[in-house]
């Protein structure tokens, strides 16, 4: 779960006093235009299909499908094929593959290209184990000829734009990411996202929007901050520390898909908007749920739901007690009556502000 700490916080006060809006242009990437630069991060088991509908409905730039691995999408697994399934209303959509196989990586990106794909998107920051382990992900920033072979495979494949999303390094010893960009944009890459953490950060500590400047400067082509953006304060404050064309969000998102339609209404000098009311919410929640049953199946649908549920709840009294007992709930029907019943009686009223993350 994210904890935005001491940062957010004070993003949050600041909020009291309006913020003025950056001017931002419209993100080129390639022949794409994306009229307002807010995108949505790849995030594995969050950003599947019904959430990246939810969020494109609410308002965003760009979305970015969940990681999908080159050799899984090449063999056109059931999982792999899950993960890459869009909507037309998502369009123009970036797919996100992962993988440390040149040959692999080009073969999975035409294929994804064929069908109907804007944009592929390279993964060289996935910090988790398994993804290393394999050499891709992160791991890719320890063997730059690796990963340049990968970007050069990628963009001879396609002629859709190739984009490459990293970390600022392996760890601190080795901040490499403005190398890495230079190299992806010398090999035809048309944008390069960077999260503010190195790998061995994980998710610990807190994005140096700082250090993706010495990105911005290394390279002409857009660059794209992403890390700890949980709300207004942050995506400001990003962008002056950063200098970024633009914003990427992922776990600010959580339980909170209406967040990047609030940036870009912020960013088109529409000012601050507040969240949905909870009769909303609950409408949204009702429907996400519905849709991930559909997506999966009830019985994965309901235990891949089951994280939304504690991400939407969040903040209100008893959240915990209700999240306790959904969890050990397999039937979809008593989850929804749960779920009801939350929202209809006292449990409902919000305890704090929500916080500017879920």
């Amino acid at each position: 779960m994210l904890q935005c700490g001491k940062r957010c916080l004070f993003f949050r006060h600041m909020l009291q006093t309006p913020l003025l809006p950056p001017r931002l242009a419209p993100l080129t990437i390639g022949p794409l235009t994306v009229a307002c630069p807010v995108i949505l991060a790849p995030m594995t088991g969050v950003t599947d299909l019904p959430f990246r509908r939810l969020v494109r409905r609410f308002g965003s730039g760009l979305n970015v499908t969940e990681m999908i691995a080159s050799p899984a999408m090449i063999r056109e697994t059931r999982q792999s094929l899950q993960k890459a399934a869009w909507d037309p209303v998502e369009e123009p959509v970036s797919l996100q593959l992962a993988g440390c196989a040149p040959a692999e990586m080009a073969e999975a990106a035409k294929l994804n290209a064929d069908r109907g794909a804007a944009i592929i998107d390279i993964n060289m920051g996935c910090p988790v184990k398994k993804v290393v382990n394999g050499e891709a992900g992160s791991a890719l920033m320890r063997d730059l000829p690796l990963a340049a072979s990968l970007i050069e495979a990628t963009v001879k494949a396609v002629s859709v734009p190739v984009t490459v999303k990293m970390r600022m390094g392996w760890d601190h010893h080795s901040l490499n990411a403005p190398e890495l960009a230079r190299i992806a944009q010398d090999l035809g890459a048309q944008m390069i996202t960077v999260h503010g953490r190195t790998r061995c950060q994980m998710y610990k500590g807190t994005a140096d929007w700082a250090f993706v400047r010495r990105v911005k400067d290394a390279v002409a082509i857009p660059v794209v901050v992403n890390g700890d953006i949980c709300g207004i304060g942050d995506v400001a404050e990003a962008l002056r520390q950063s200098g970024a064309d633009g914003v990427m969000i992922g776990r600010g998102a959580y339980g909170k898909p209406w967040l990047l339609g609030q940036v870009m209404h912020w960013l088109d000098g529409g000012g601050v908007l507040t969240d949905p009311p909870l009769d909303e919410q609950f409408a949204v929640i009702v429907e996400h749920y519905g849709a991930m049953l559909e997506h999966y199946g009830s019985d994965t649908g309901v235990k891949m739901a089951r994280k939304h549920l504690g991400w939407y709840t969040k903040g209100l009294a008893g959240s915990a007690e209700f999240r306790n007992r959904v969890n050990f709930i397999d039937d979809p029907r008593v989850v929804l009556e749960a779920l009801e019943a939350f929202y209809a009686g006292t449990g409902a009223i919000a305890v704090d502000d929500r916080r500017e993350a879920a």
